[in-house]
């Protein structure tokens, strides 16, 4: 009987480095296990959650979105930022683009999606845009230039207004799983 080898089973994998991105206010970092309470305290908040599937999401539902933002940085080179008050170290939320491959019409051909959430102890200050600005900065470079979306609740208009300031534009509204949203594209 030959014996398995299990160092594949024990080897901790390297994980692309997640740049840190500064602004006048915000530190944005790649997502630690020490960022977990927060970041689940967040999405179990109503208010949050209002126009992003509208309910509070489960720890075991936090655990998986950290998950995905993880594994979205190692398998795509972009991913979610933790954002945090530079001075305080405050959570503020998260900010990031990914790739769920969503079924939506029209197609969002593969574009990177932008997308935030902030805490609502922290609405109302700025703090939205100035993240998705440094993000969008960072993604000049990284996708070439190259199109990027983002897909908003109609009634939120919180987060479309930051979008609009960033330079999005609607470009189509549609249906996804049944519910009403806006496409904008930058």
């Amino acid at each position: 009987m030959i014996a398995p080898d299990i160092r594949m089973y024990t080897a901790k994998p390297t994980l692309p480095p997640v740049p840190v991105l500064t602004t006048a206010r915000l530190t944005l970092r790649g997502h630690t296990v020490a960022d977990f309470s927060e970041s689940a305290t967040m999405w179990a908040n109503p208010e949050v959650t209002r126009f992003i599937g509208g309910r509070p999401f489960s720890r075991e539902e936090a655990w998986t979105r950290l998950l995905r933002y993880i594994g979205h940085w190692s398998l795509n080179g972009f991913g979610y930022w933790v954002v945090r008050e530079t001075d305080s170290n405050r959570f503020v939320g998260e900010v990031g683009f990914v790739d769920y491959k969503r079924d939506i019409v029209p197609s969002l051909d593969d574009a990177p999606e932008i997308g935030w959430v902030l805490s609502p102890a922290v609405h109302g200050q700025g703090f939205a845009t100035e993240a998705v600005r440094a993000i969008l900065d960072w993604g000049e470079t990284r996708f070439g230039g190259a199109r990027t979306v983002c897909l908003i609740d109609p009634g939120n208009t919180r987060s479309i207004r930051v979008a609009e300031k960033c330079g999005y534009r609607e470009l189509a509204r549609a249906l996804y799983r049944g519910e009403p949203t806006v496409v904008f594209e930058r």
